[in-house]
């Protein structure tokens, strides 16, 4: 049918289109229009019209459009004919011959809701947004119970940057014909990059209810349920499609995101999920380059290659080392495929040597584009998070590749060489089993920290308050049903205690951990829910808390220094994985040492303990921010030689 030949060309900015948005929309039976033409004329022209389509029906596409042409011929004012032509040309790919014979169709009747409707797709396909809005909303006029035409203008004001009226366009469509799979798909995908994740999961359910094997929802539904901050569900949603689709890429990379998150898995199993992905991924993707045993005698080239070189926490951690490079020894090279920039692009981008925007490249060229600029040592910032890039890393580009920052786990890749960690977050005895890369320790921490801003500490909130309050500052999804049912323990011990939770935007998740804090009698005004601040008024909220709890088996990084930074102690609890001991490493730097719990099981005798001790509260409140200061953790300078210098040893092959 000439309608599906079409499907595949449709752009659609958030996930696939629902296939009656993308379809041409048939021409009318010949009752439903007024025609111009003798009625001889006409009626001649309407049977060649139903022999096309007859045709069309059965296949023969080429004799079809010759009965339109035929139909065109006997009655040049008749808007069926003209309209049936420009269906046909359009799905021969002769989109100019169709573009005149819609343009025909709206010189005999400018309101006709039909020939705007596959004009606007024509112009929707060639990027002519402008004119697409103006044609679909002339359809829609024209025929306000016009579902198809309403999916289409969803799709043109999403393209136009108008999610908003996006949604309202599709909600309306839906209002008319509600058993659309496409478009509850849609308006989920919509939904989901507003950041609207709950109502995002109604519209994706709906899709799975009306067809249950849709993979695109039920992908999207894996994607939402990490967004609400449910880990473990989210594994179990995707599971299904990895098995089925073994060589979807960022589905499995997606899987193995969420195996360390959820405190479902052991870990000799993430382990070995992720060396199953590394083999399928080298097996499909063969090495393609080879390179001298010694480096260059030049400067070494660092590559750094990323899609998160915008406001992201793994720009707060690499902009400092950026400043920082030696240039007389180190020559810095920034890929990026981020979708988006902001200032903290321009930042970046002035910093590197050489900028090099990837985003239109496919892996095979952004290995090319590594492999030509000679890069010594190419670092990897992202792992299997966002939109990974590792078919990269498989072809070699490099010498020497290594995995830093944006991923603290195995890559699973024998290819990626080696990993940058220290040795409380990775000691070689218990970590090296769970990694395919070669663990390299930094010389005191995986991370180099400068804080975003500087913020005056407040006074100890339990003084004013008469009680001590709790605090959670990181991600929703870090928040596993294991830590919920720890901190419910503490807070039950702690009667007059409170609970703030920030960064939980979803009521379903919120709903989920007042649940698990009920069952342990924490109720009503003892948690509080936060909502998101800007930078500005982010660092204030720790003045509100006095102590910080971490999270299991994911614990916190950026957020426990900005705890410390703060005056607030972290209490954490160390694990079997690497991102189980993030917050330990950070903590024994500044002399928390006894702050860190040996197991989860052991987290809330500790945290009852250091609660009590309303003396040590204090003094930390004093001490943290100067003890983090003249800690190695903020010598720039310092951490950035460091780096440089494991870079260098890795080139040489003396690592170790």
């Amino acid at each position: 049918m000439f309608k599906n030949l079409l499907n595949r060309f449709l752009p659609t900015p958030a996930a696939p289109a629902p296939a009656v948005a993308s379809d041409p929309a048939p021409a009318p039976a010949p009752a439903q229009l007024a025609e111009p033409a003798e009625p001889d004329d006409v009626a001649a022209a309407d049977a060649l019209i139903a022999e096309g389509n007859a045709l069309e029906d059965a296949g023969q596409l080429a004799p079809a459009e010759a009965r339109y042409r035929d139909a065109v011929a006997r009655a040049p004012g008749h808007v069926r004919a003209h309209l049936n032509l420009g269906i046909a040309l359009a799905a021969a790919g002769d989109e100019d011959g169709a573009i005149a014979a819609y343009e025909r169709v709206l010189a005999i009747d400018p309101a006709h809701p039909f020939g705007n409707y596959n004009y606007a797709r024509l112009a929707l396909l060639r990027g002519d947004l402008p004119h697409a809005r103006l044609l679909i909303e002339a359809a829609v006029r024209a025929k306000p119970d016009f579902p198809q035409a309403l999916f289409m203008q969803s799709n043109v004001l999403d393209a136009l940057g108008q999610p908003e009226a996006a949604i309202a366009a599709i909600m309306a469509a839906l209002k008319l014909r509600d058993d659309d799979v496409g478009a509850w798909f849609n308006l989920g995908g919509l939904l989901h990059r507003q950041a609207r994740a709950d109502d995002a999961e109604v519209a994706i359910r709906r899709a799975l209810a009306l067809e249950p094997g849709h993979a695109e929802a039920t992908a999207l539904l894996a994607r939402i349920q990490r967004d609400q901050g449910f880990a473990a569900q989210a594994l179990a949603t995707v599971q299904p499609i990895v098995e089925r689709q073994p060589e979807s890429w960022p589905d499995r990379s997606f899987e193995l995101l969420m195996t360390l998150f959820a405190d479902t898995l052991p870990a000799d199993e993430i382990f070995r999920r992720h060396t199953r992905f590394g083999a399928d991924l080298e097996r499909t993707v063969p090495v393609r380059f080879h390179h001298p045993a010694r480096p260059a005698p030049r400067r070494l080239r660092i590559g750094y290659l990323s899609g998160d070189l915008l406001l992201h926490t793994v720009s707060f951690f690499l902009l400092p080392v950026l400043e920082h490079h030696d240039h007389e020894q180190v020559e810095v090279f920034c890929y990026s495929f981020g979708k988006t920039t902001d200032g903290i692009t321009d930042r970046i981008r002035t910093l590197s040597d050489h900028w090099r925007d990837v985003l239109a490249l496919d892996e095979t060229q952004i290995a090319d584009a590594i492999h030509a600029d000679g890069i010594d040592v190419l670092v990897d910032l992202g792992g299997h998070t966002g939109v990974p890039r590792l078919g990269v890393f498989a072809q070699k580009p490099a010498p020497v590749q290594v995995a830093w920052i944006g991923y603290l786990g195995t890559t699973g890749l024998t290819r990626m060489d080696f990993r940058l960690c220290d040795a409380r977050t990775d000691p070689i005895p218990l970590a090296q089993a769970h990694h395919t890369e070669r663990l390299v320790h930094l010389p005191v921490s995986q991370w180099g920290y400068r804080p975003m801003m500087v913020e005056n500490i407040g006074g100890a909130p339990f003084e004013r308050n008469g009680h001590v309050t709790f605090g959670s500052f990181n991600a929703a999804l870090k928040l596993t049903d294991s830590v919920l049912q720890c901190w419910g323990q503490v807070l039950a011990r702690l009667p007059d205690s409170r609970l703030l939770v920030a960064d939980v935007s979803s009521e379903r998740k919120r709903a989920a951990i007042r649940d698990t804090l009920a069952h342990h009698g924490v109720v009503g005004d003892r948690v509080a829910f936060l909502s998101r601040v800007a930078l500005n008024k982010y660092f204030d909220l720790y003045n509100r808390v006095d102590i910080a709890f971490d999270t299991f088996p994911y614990g916190g990084g950026t957020t426990t220094l900005d705890a410390l930074w703060m005056g607030v102690p972290v209490a954490t609890a160390v694990g079997e994985t690497s991102v189980s001991r993030s917050a330990a490493s950070l903590l024994a730097e500044v002399g928390l040492d006894d702050w860190i719990a040996p197991s989860l099981d052991a987290l809330a005798d500790l945290v009852v303990a250091r609660a009590s001790d309303r003396g040590t509260l204090l003094r930390l409140r004093r001490e943290l921010r100067p003890r983090l200061q003249a800690s190695a953790v903020t010598d720039l300078p310092r951490f950035v030689r460091g780096l440089e210098a494991a870079y260098r040893s890795m080139r040489e092959g003396q690592s170790g």
